[in-house]
């Protein structure tokens, strides 16, 4: 499934500073559809360089990290077991900055 998957407020660092990535994810075996939850583990094995436990906390984002798919906050679609398709754009800025 082709989505684009952006990063910012800070997190496109870890990600070698590239903001915008156009992505190919796979569904599950098994599985006929793609969850936030199966793209979030699909992010840290494959766009995730470096310090991973700044983006994500167990099996979900950190809090602080604001999740939008589609222009729309994830919290009203189901967080984790939002249902993505083709062509989403995920955005995912984190709203904790220093100062």
């Amino acid at each position: 499934m082709r989505l684009t998957v952006e990063f910012g407020g800070g997190l496109e660092l870890l990600c070698q500073s590239i903001k915008i990535h156009h992505v190919d994810v796979n569904h599950k075996a098994g599985e006929e559809k793609l969850i936030m939850k199966d793209l979030l583990c699909w992010i840290r094995s494959n766009l995730i360089k470096e310090r991973p436990e700044m983006f994500m906390k167990g099996d979900t984002v950190r809090p602080g990290v604001l999740v939008l798919v589609n222009d729309t906050d994830w919290e009203l679609s189901g967080q984790l077991d939002t249902t993505l398709e083709e062509n989403d754009v995920v955005v995912f800025i984190s709203t904790l900055h220093g100062g």
